[in-house]
């Protein structure tokens, strides 16, 4: 199972270091909107469900720390060459193209174990960010 926060999942971007501290800064500038996990790997695996519509996620820093608190907007399961390029873009991390987003999703998996090709399922997921910061969260915005 996934951390929880204050009865709410966590939801850790990328890998610890500099990687997941620059996804936060996007996330907390309002320019990452989404991000991607995979099924079988990720949920499957550490018996999650699927995040739902209305469900606030705990972002966390390496040390599960609360950076702020995003609200799922939307989510999909589509075979990893069915990734659209409006989602792709609208992770926020500077790919040109689906093809880039792709091959950088690509290899970003394979480091980690879980190597994909087109028949992959992808956990498509769109939230907003609600609040920044642990400061001024109040247990309401944490839904407990």
């Amino acid at each position: 199972m996934w951390p929880r926060i204050g009865g709410l999942r966590t939801l850790a971007l990328g890998t610890p270091g500099e990687m997941r501290a620059n996804l936060n800064a996007l996330v907390l500038a309002g320019v990452k909107t989404a991000t991607a996990g995979l099924l079988t790997d990720e949920y499957t695996a550490e018996n999650e469900e699927l995040e739902h519509v209305g469900e606030r996620l705990v972002l966390v820093d390496d040390r599960d720390a609360l950076v702020g608190i995003v609200e799922v907007t939307g989510v999909e399961v589509v075979r990893f060459a069915d990734v659209t390029w409006d989602f792709a873009r609208s992770e926020g991390e500077g790919d040109r193209s689906i093809e880039e987003w792709r091959e950088g999703h690509h290899r970003y998996w394979a480091r980690a174990g879980f190597p994909v090709d087109d028949d992959t399922p992808v956990v498509c997921i769109r939230f907003r960010l609600v609040s920044a910061g642990g400061g001024g969260i109040s247990t309401g915005d944490l839904g407990t």
